[in-house]
């Protein structure tokens, strides 16, 4: 870290004072480009009070700089960015974020995306169209918000359309734009989306930033703990543990702890199982924060307290093919002829997943193997089946 970095980030006002006026007014943009560089190693805190710095060193004679330092694109400092832009905003300004907007950098089109939230000028809807499905997350993510809040209804259908597509990364795309887009009559669509999705735990990953699980809980409470398990399926995996915050889960399991059902049975069994595996590996817990090891730990102690044996007696009740929570039910059962009855499912993923877990048992006996060949007919399950 160079001292100049020092000195911004530091406590010495006159120092911190003298940094942020230099960065804004020369601009010194390899130190702004350090600055994000160094993003991992400083405090939310810190970024903030640098954030705070550097806007009051904005004022009307040196905004224009701003224009430079947006080659580097930084979400902790895009808000000091844009807000200084905002405050001066005239036709010109304007003028030029639509140019970054249609020839800029990816760097120079997020935060131009941005610009337009607050500036909402009609002809920077057909660009931000043209990026609301970049393959940065940052600028796909702007785009959509400010179509949102631009109420551009045309993109909103055509998203809506795009969760029926077959192709599930299109689809995921989809349910980013719309949770982005912020329109919260499209949660019943993302919900089915993610009920007939191979990516399932990408999509339940992006759905609470839409609507919060305590509200999606208390209106569809199957769909809430059918998001919730798949939140859980995706933790350490395919979502980032720092979710345990965003989506409040230790007070969502508060919440859902003392219900006595079958839905609600299998989730936690599932919820225990999984903090148990983050709590006993190092390797899900090294790179976290102290504060996401804390909360973890915290959750695991609360699920701690839920008697697994209590929970197991109301599992036989979700093994059935028309339950959305079979397949997670199926990992807690242990009725072999509860079990053996799902391979006389009509659903093959279903007799593969019950195939697997009898075997487990060591209860896949060749009467098994039979039912659940008679039943099948994809040749990549017979296949897997006959090597069980």
């Amino acid at each position: 870290m160079s001292e100049k970095l020092k000195k911004l980030t530091g406590k010495n006002k006159n120092d911190y004072v003298s940094a942020a006026s230099d960065l804004v007014n020369i601009p010194d943009i390899e130190l702004f480009k350090e600055l994000i560089d160094n993003d991992g190693f400083l405090f939310p805190f810190v970024k903030q009070n640098v954030s705070n710095r550097l806007s009051e060193a904005v004022n009307q004679d040196n905004y224009k700089n701003l224009f430079d330092l947006m080659k580097y694109y930084s979400p902790d400092y895009e808000d000091f960015i844009i807000s200084s832009l905002v405050k001066y905003a005239n036709e010109d300004i304007t003028d030029e974020m639509l140019e970054k907007l249609e020839n800029g950098t990816i760097d120079e089109k997020t935060y131009a995306a941005k610009y337009f939230y607050y500036i909402q000028d009609s002809l920077s809807i057909d660009l931000l169209r043209a990026n609301a499905h970049s393959n940065n997350q940052y600028l796909s993510a702007n785009c959509a918000s400010t179509l949102g809040i631009m109420n551009v209804k045309e993109s909103y259908n055509m998203a809506v359309t795009g969760l029926n597509n077959g192709d599930d990364f299109e689809r995921l795309s989809a349910v980013k734009f719309l949770v982005a887009y912020g329109n919260k009559e499209a949660l019943p669509a993302l919900i089915e989306a993610m009920k007939t999705s191979a990516m399932a735990e990408n999509i339940a990953g992006e759905i609470p930033y839409l609507e919060n699980l305590f509200n999606i809980l208390d209106n569809n409470y199957q769909d809430g703990l059918l998001l919730l398990n798949y939140i859980i399926n995706g933790l350490g995996e395919i979502l980032d543990l720092s979710v345990v915050f965003d989506f409040e889960l230790y007070e969502v399991f508060e919440k859902i702890i003392h219900n006595n059902d079958s839905k609600t049975a299998v989730v936690l069994l599932n919820a225990k199982e999984k903090f148990n595996i983050l709590t006993e590996n190092d390797e899900y817990l090294f790179d976290a924060d102290k504060d996401t090891k804390n909360e973890i730990n915290d959750i695991h102690k609360l699920l701690k307290s839920v008697n697994a044996k209590e929970l197991e007696k109301y599992v036989n009740e979700e093994l059935n093919e028309d339950s959305p929570f079979v397949y997670t039910a199926l990992d807690f059962a242990k009725d072999i002829y509860a079990i053996r009855e799902l391979l006389k499912s009509n659903n093959q993923t279903i007799i593969l997943k019950t195939a697997e877990i009898l075997k487990q048992l060591g209860s896949f006996d060749e009467t098994a193997r039979t039912v659940a060949l008679l039943k099948v007919t994809d040749i990549n399950i017979k296949a897997i089946i006959r090597a069980l």
